[in-house]
């Protein structure tokens, strides 16, 4: 086998690790990207009744006419190619998730470094049933997208648990070196009574 069919497979056994998400995200990045669509295309023909057309600039209805055509393009393929990319991957020591459209984003995040989780819906959300998690740390936040309503829920229930072990254990651990620090200085005292006597 050659070094290129083994990277070749090795990657697609990786990739096989991570999550890949249900159609109803799909649907979710249509809602999306055709109303923000919309609502550009609404700016821009505003732009051209009250500036260009009365002014009779015939480049700027052609480039606004372009501009339109590439927006509304964008509003049929990002959603596919996004939908294609955006996978997770969740285990004992980190999350990482992977997304993009044009440049692909990875973010890791260690699970100790963890402090406060949300799950969260938006309008569009609601109706395609999928909702987000809102993953808090140190160094900021972190969103798990378009998890189907029941698979948000149960990653939640399972990262807090995990953050509550890890402050468990934290706790536990500070608790046995403030208990150290006290021994040490009773034993300084200790031996302080000796010296005197």
């Amino acid at each position: 086998m050659t070094a290129f069919n083994y990277d070749f497979i090795k990657s697609r056994k990786r990739e096989k690790m991570y999550e890949k998400l249900s159609k109803n995200a799909l649907l979710n990045m249509y809602f999306g990207t055709i109303t923000g669509t919309i609502a550009i295309l609404a700016i821009i023909f505003v732009l051209e009744l009250l500036f260009v057309i009365p002014n009779n600039i015939g480049i700027l209805v052609i480039l606004g006419l372009i501009i339109a055509i590439i927006l509304v393009f964008n509003a049929i393929i990002s959603p596919v190619f996004r939908f294609h990319r955006y996978r997770y991957k969740i285990d004992d020591e980190c999350i990482d998730i992977v997304e993009g459209y044009i440049f692909v984003e990875r973010n890791i995040v260690p699970i100790e470094r963890l402090h406060k989780l949300q799950i969260q819906r938006g309008p569009f959300d609601k109706i395609c049933k999928v909702a987000k998690i809102v993953v808090t740390t140190a160094g900021g936040d972190v969103v798990i997208r378009f998890l189907d309503e029941e698979k948000a829920e149960n990653i939640a229930e399972n990262l807090k648990s995990r953050i509550n072990k890890i402050a468990v254990c934290q706790r536990e651990a500070d608790i046995q070196k403030d208990g150290d620090v006290l021994d040490h200085e009773t034993q300084g005292i200790n031996v302080k009574k000796l010296d005197d006597k």
